[in-house]
Formats: structure tokens, C-alpha cells, sequence
């Protein structure tokens, strides 16, 4: 007969193992990207280690929200979103647990990291002109955007997304808060509109000449030229791309991110999850599906539109400066009428 005392103790080994097996059978994903190409990447996970992933997809202020709301009791494991000031707030709440791991520190570039969060692929920000309005010598800097020859001339969506934040975040790293607003003041005296729509919009403005130049995010013009509609390759046949400051310290770049969450419940699925993200599987992923660039440098990019844009030499600032500097940058930006 076994004693009571053997047999629970049977027991409770049989319930940790199955714990244990549950956990990395699972990974609850907080996501604040939205981009349908990513489904193959989460597929792919599920199918390489059989953990099945519950995903929540919304804007990043309701995640935060929601994961402040649920405190301890939360069921998330991982939170990804876009741009590194949005992963620095998440790790000013202590949402985000520290997590060593070589792999990850190996793979991406210090300057890509944060103290608790990880960086998977970059986009820059780059300038869009219409061939017919604007010579491209005249727009080689994000300092020409502001100079008198282009009055009347940009045309930008609002100062206060994180993807203008982020451009002006840098220049206030590189050139101080002073030289800043002198650059937000001098480009919204040429603008030739309020500042309105997304990133696609203005590209279509630059197109339809409704103004000569913005500036955009780089995956918003590699899908405009990977579409097969006719009208968005009347867009691209229109307007040209410059890398920005290629003579100084290169055009700005931003990330998408993500960390393993103080409260996960199952972290060893989250560790696997971001190791996974950096394999060379995934980093492809991230370039052929929504036109990123990878962040691990050994990855070769076979994207059409990305080899047509060409190479270029990225801002090798830190992106936790960037975020270090959001809500300055925001101040910037009000003071200098950039709406």
C-alpha cells in the first residue's frame, strides 16, 4: 500500500510537470501591430515549437491600459508595438520584466535595445519629392524641409505621431533643443497644407502635386511599389526618394519592438517567442511581408521594393534616446504651430 504522504507527493510532481508542459503549450500576445502579413509569422512559431498563440490586437494607449488595469492577475505574456518610445513608457509602468538572453543580445545591435525590451526590425524615415516640382539636390537633408526655397511646398501628417516625434526626438538628441525648433518652425512655414492623413496620404499628395514634398516612413513606399493597382503605380512613376543625410549621420531610423511582461504567466514561451523573432526565419519575415529591414545585419533581404530603394547609411543613434526625448519633442513641436 502506498502511504498517503508518498502518494501526494506523486501527486503534486504530476501536477508541476503537467504546469510546466501546459506553459510552453501557449503564449498570450498583446500586439499593437496590425499588419495582416504578420499572421504567417506567428503561424510559423506555432507550427516550429506547437505553442499555440492567443493574440489581442489594439491601439498601444488601450494595451497599456488594459495591462495596468489587470495588474498581477494579467494573462499576458508578450507586448510588441511600434516605436521606441512606446516600448520605453511600457518599461516606465514596470511592465516589462528583465530577460537575459545571449541570443538576443547577440543578434541585435546594442544600439536597438533597451534595458528590458528588444528591437526586431527598423524603418527609416525618408523624403519623398514630386519629379516634376522638386529637384532631388534640394531635399538631401531633413534641414532642407525648413528652408525658404520650399515655401509652400511640404505637406506632413500631425506632429504629435510617434512617428514625427521620433524624427524630431533625433534631431533634439543631435542638435539640441534650440536648433529643433528652429527646423519645426522653418517647416511649418512651408507647408502647403494643415497637417492631415497618414504617411500613404502625403506620398499621394507629393504624387497629385498637391504639394512637393514630405516625408514617410520607408515600408509605405515599398508597398505603394509592390502594388499591383495601376493608381498607386501612377504614385510611385510620379515622385522620387532620397535618403535623408547621408553625408552627415544618416537618416533616422525607428524600430518595432517588444518584451516579456513582468506578469507573464508563461515566460518561458515569451522567452522563446522573442529568441524566435530574431531567427533568420522570422527577420525575413518582417522584410518580405511588411517591408521592414531586419535587425539582425547576417540577414539577406530578397524584397523587390527594398533592393529597389537600395542600401543607405542608417542614424546609429541610440534608439532609447529617442525615446528619452518624445514628450520634449512634443513641447517642440506645439510651440512651433506643427499641429
Amino acid at each position: 500500500m502506498i502511504r498517503i504522504p508518498r502518494l501526494l507527493a506523486v501527486l503534486a510532481t504530476g501536477f508541476a510537470l503537467s504546469a510546466a508542459q501546459a506553459e510552453e503549450k501557449v503564449l498570450n500576445l498583446y500586439s499593437a501591430r496590425h499588419y495582416q502579413t504578420d499572421e504567417a509569422l506567428y503561424s510559423n512559431f506555432t507550427k516550429q515549437t506547437g505553442i499555440a498563440i492567443n493574440r489581442i490586437e489594439a491601439k498601444e494607449d488601450e494595451l497599456l491600459e488594459r495591462l495596468r488595469n489587470e495588474g498581477a492577475s494579467s494573462p499576458a505574456d508578450v507586448f510588441i508595438t511600434v516605436d521606441a518610445a512606446r516600448l520605453a513608457k511600457a518599461d516606465e509602468l514596470g511592465l516589462f520584466a528583465p530577460l537575459k538572453s545571449p541570443l538576443l543580445e547577440s543578434r541585435i545591435p546594442a544600439h536597438l535595445r533597451g534595458e528590458n525590451w528588444f528591437s526586431f526590425s527598423t524603418r527609416a524615415r525618408v523624403i519623398v519629392y514630386n519629379k516634376a516640382d522638386v529637384k532631388p539636390a534640394d531635399v538631401q537633408n531633413y534641414e532642407d524641409l525648413a528652408l525658404p526655397a520650399l515655401r509652400g511646398k511640404v505637406c506632413s501628417r500631425s506632429g504629435s505621431h510617434p512617428y514625427n516625434l521620433s524624427l524630431l526626438s533625433s534631431i533634439i538628441a543631435r542638435r539640441g533643443e534650440s536648433d529643433a525648433e528652429a527646423w519645426a518652425r522653418g517647416v511649418v512655414a512651408n507647408f502647403a497644407r494643415s497637417p492631415k492623413g497618414g504617411d500613404t496620404d502625403q506620398i499621394k499628395a507629393v504624387a497629385a502635386g498637391e504639394c512637393g514634398v514630405t516625408i514617410s516612413n520607408s515600408y509605405y513606399v515599398a508597398r505603394l511599389m509592390r502594388s499591383e493597382k495601376p493608381e498607386d503605380r501612377k504614385v510611385i512613376e510620379a515622385v522620387g526618394v532620397v535618403w535623408p543625410n547621408q553625408k552627415l549621420h544618416g537618416a533616422h531610423i525607428n524600430i518595432s519592438g517588444g518584451g516579456m511582461l513582468k506578469t507573464a504567466p508563461h515566460k518561458e514561451a515569451a522567452r522563446k517567442f522573442l529568441e524566435y523573432l530574431v531567427s533568420d526565419q522570422a527577420q525575413i519575415y518582417f522584410a518580405d511581408g511588411n517591408n521592414e529591414w531586419p535587425v539582425v545585419k547576417s540577414v539577406q533581404v530578397k524584397n523587390p521594393a527594398l533592393q529597389t530603394l537600395g542600401s543607405f547609411k542608417a542614424d546609429m543613434l541610440p534608439v532609447t534616446d529617442l525615446a528619452k526625448n518624445a514628450a520634449l519633442a512634443q513641447k517642440v513641436y506645439d510651440r512651433a504651430g506643427w499641429k
